[in-house]
């Protein structure tokens, strides 16, 4: 099909959620044209439904540099300390920015921001907006202040099927309706891949889709194989609820996991701790879930849990909550430097789709919207000074189209099960035969890390290999992984 319109912009920009429309609203207010495609209508996206605020180091007795240590010391020795400090540095600004945007964060009685502990942190330094509605209302504030921009040109329910390539650059983007979109730089935040995995606390369209974009362009991808698995993922025979994913915020305030009546766990640890903590509970005594007390915890500080659990049948201040892991949040993606650049020439990644090393091997609680806010900004302004493209009349659709990403139900069961919260050699070797690319990605990087680092446990090298410090798994298309360090 050949492209039947043909849409001139200074930044292509796939993906509104939160990253995606701050790389937007960032791009417009410069005074640039903006082209935002997304799949859904805006406000709408996996941002929409993210329970967790956004860390940054706002108190008086917080510091980036405490902000730092607690990210390095959650990444498990795979943290790449320029992304890491790029990120302290600079989220308090983006947090400032959003409340010029309208954002109305939590405040205490005194007007001040009203800050959050979670797990792996020293210091409270979340900041949410609406409790546990975090993602509703900055996406809502958001989306409407896209709207109005006349500078930004929404494209709904509209999907980028391939890139447009240019001797090597990317020079912009086809739609799934033939629209070509003409770029001076495109700039991907189209999420995660965590509903690849059979049990999963992500909407359904959180399959990769961007990543296999970028990679079927000939872009690098990195750490495909360290997905986090949410320790509190309610566990349910309903589907409706299944999943549901149960802020750790509320173990901030108090809540506890119990299994036979009993802690068992430190709830403050990072998540890779708690999640294996669960899941060896689960595994030495059969039951299905352990149990999440929250009867303690003030329901008005988190009502769209509450009252989600209270609609499913469970009324978490009278009863027990039945939690198990679910895969939540991908530390790795379309692998990019400081500035969000990927190794194509004029395209960039953002948010969950992207890989700066930020997050090593385990990512810290909230600091991935933190993330989404503050690369996203160093998109769009890096884009901008991107020299135009040299470009004739775009490409045939069928020339440049990626691979389907949506996984059969196969590829989910084989995800879960060979590249779960443990796996071995065999089991990825398996996974590596699956039909889906992006599933035939993530076993090869997972069989390259012969060790056992964070969200990533090997049960055939369950020992951490110090020479595989500040390491990540990089896979160019066409070639195997390799390891490269990043600083």
């Amino acid at each position: 099909m050949a492209s039947s319109e043909l849409i001139e912009a200074d930044l292509a920009v796939v993906g509104a959620g939160a990253a995606g429309l701050f790389a937007a609203l960032t791009g417009a207010r410069a005074g640039a044209r903006v082209a935002l495609v997304s799949a859904t209508p805006l406000a709408e996206s996996a941002s929409y439904w993210a329970q967790g605020g956004l860390a940054a180091a706002l108190a008086l007795d917080d510091s980036p540099q405490r902000h730092l240590e607690d990210t390095v010391a959650a990444g498990r020795g795979a943290v790449r300390r320029s992304a890491a400090e790029v990120l302290v540095a600079e989220s308090p600004a983006r947090v400032l920015d959003l409340e010029r945007l309208g954002v109305r964060f939590d405040a205490d009685r005194r007007g001040h921001l009203a800050l959050g502990l979670e797990g792996g942190h020293s210091a409270r330094r979340i900041a949410h907006a609406g409790g546990s509605a975090t993602g509703r209302r900055i996406t809502r504030q958001l989306s409407a202040l896209v709207a109005e921009d006349p500078r930004i040109d929404v494209l709904e329910r509209r999907r980028a099927m391939g890139l447009w390539m240019v001797d090597g650059r990317c020079a912009g983007l086809l739609c799934d309706d033939g629209r070509a979109v003409a770029s001076r730089a495109a700039i991907l935040a189209t999420g995660g891949a965590a509903a690849l995995w059979e049990r999963t606390t992500n909407p359904p369209g959180a399959v990769g889709a961007g990543l296999v974009l970028a990679h079927h362009a000939g872009a690098a991808l990195a750490d495909l194989e360290l997905m986090q698995f949410h320790p509190t993922a309610v566990a349910s025979p309903d589907a409706a609820i299944d999943g549901f994913l149960v802020t750790e915020a509320i173990r901030g305030e108090g809540a506890t996991l119990l299994d036979g009546g009993e802690r068992f766990v430190d709830e403050l640890a990072p998540r890779d701790e708690v999640a294996r903590a669960i899941q060896s509970r689960l595994r030495e005594s059969g039951a299905p879930a352990a149990m999440l007390d929250m009867r303690a915890v003030d329901p008005g500080r988190f009502p769209n849990i509450v009252g989600t659990l209270r609609r499913a049948g469970i009324d978490p201040a009278r009863e027990l909550v039945p939690v198990a892991p679910a895969a939540h949040y991908l530390m790795g993606g379309i692998a990019t430097d400081l500035d969000a650049r990927s190794t194509l020439r004029g395209l960039y990644a953002v948010g969950e789709c992207a890989c700066t090393g930020l997050h090593g091997a385990n990512r810290l609680a909230s600091n991935s919207l933190s993330e989404c806010f503050v690369f996203a900004r160093r998109a769009a302004l890096a884009g901008l000074d991107d020299p135009p493209a040299a470009r004739g009349a775009p490409p045939e659709l069928a020339e440049v189209a990626a691979p389907a990403a949506p996984p059969e139900p196969r590829t989910r069961a084989a995800l879960w099960r060979q590249a779960g919260l443990e796996r071995d050699a065999e089991g990825l070797r398996a996974l590596a035969q699956d039909p889906h690319p992006l599933a035939r990605r993530i076993a090869a990087c997972g069989l390259a890390r012969e060790e056992t680092r964070g969200a990533h446990r090997r049960t055939d090298f369950p020992g951490l290999d110090p020479a595989l410090d500040l390491h990540h798994t990089v896979a160019h298309p066409g070639e195997a992984p390799r390891m490269e360090r990043w600083t």
